[in-house]
């Protein structure tokens, strides 16, 4: 046993797959008090990992605290555009940032590759440098991402299974998924 190689522990934000579904099942639920509470469990995520904080994640708690703000009616159209286009210029400005090699590659194309709708590119567009689009293409934008996060990072994190486990199922699970989810590159 002592010559036994154990595999290595990777330290997460997380306290382990249980808390990482109910975040994801809380961001992706329609209740705003329910995706606050996830937004919560981000925050502390953040506080905890700081700059190694997966970017989908990040985006993720963006996009969804956006979506909060508006349901909240608090916020004025012009508010919620701003809110929405920032989230949105984040998201493609870091998504296609990883793909970016030493030479400038088209947005446009980084979007194809990783399959991000050119809309989506075209709306980052608009709102960086030119006139601020209606508060409903911004709305339609956040949805197109947040769907394409879901498939693309979590459900792939989740191995897309949502069940309850047993206790010990939980325990070896939680070893895999955090060795697994710990790492940015997600793409």
């Amino acid at each position: 046993a002592r010559g036994r190689l154990r595999p290595l522990r990777t330290v997460v934000a997380w306290r382990g797959r249980t808390e990482w579904d109910q975040v994801m099942v809380g961001l992706y639920c329609r209740d705003s008090r329910l995706q606050q509470e996830a937004l919560d469990r981000v925050s502390a995520w953040k506080s905890r990992y700081g700059p190694k904080m997966p970017l989908a994640v990040d985006c993720t708690a963006e996009l969804v605290c956006c979506k909060v703000l508006d349901s909240s009616g608090k916020l004025r159209s012009h508010e919620l555009i701003l809110s929405y286009g920032l989230a949105l210029v984040r998201f493609v400005n870091l998504i296609t940032e990883r793909k970016q090699k030493m030479v400038n590659i088209p947005l446009r194309q980084l979007a194809r590759e990783v399959d991000i709708p050119i809309w989506v590119v075209d709306l980052r567009h608009e709102l960086t440098h030119g006139k601020l689009p209606q508060l409903a293409l911004c709305r339609k934008g956040c949805d197109v991402v947040l769907d394409w996060l879901r498939k693309t990072y979590w459900s792939r994190q989740l191995g897309n299974n949502l069940c309850e486990e047993s206790e010990e199922e939980d325990e070896q699970e939680d070893n895999e998924a955090n060795t697994e989810m710990d790492s940015d590159t997600w793409e």
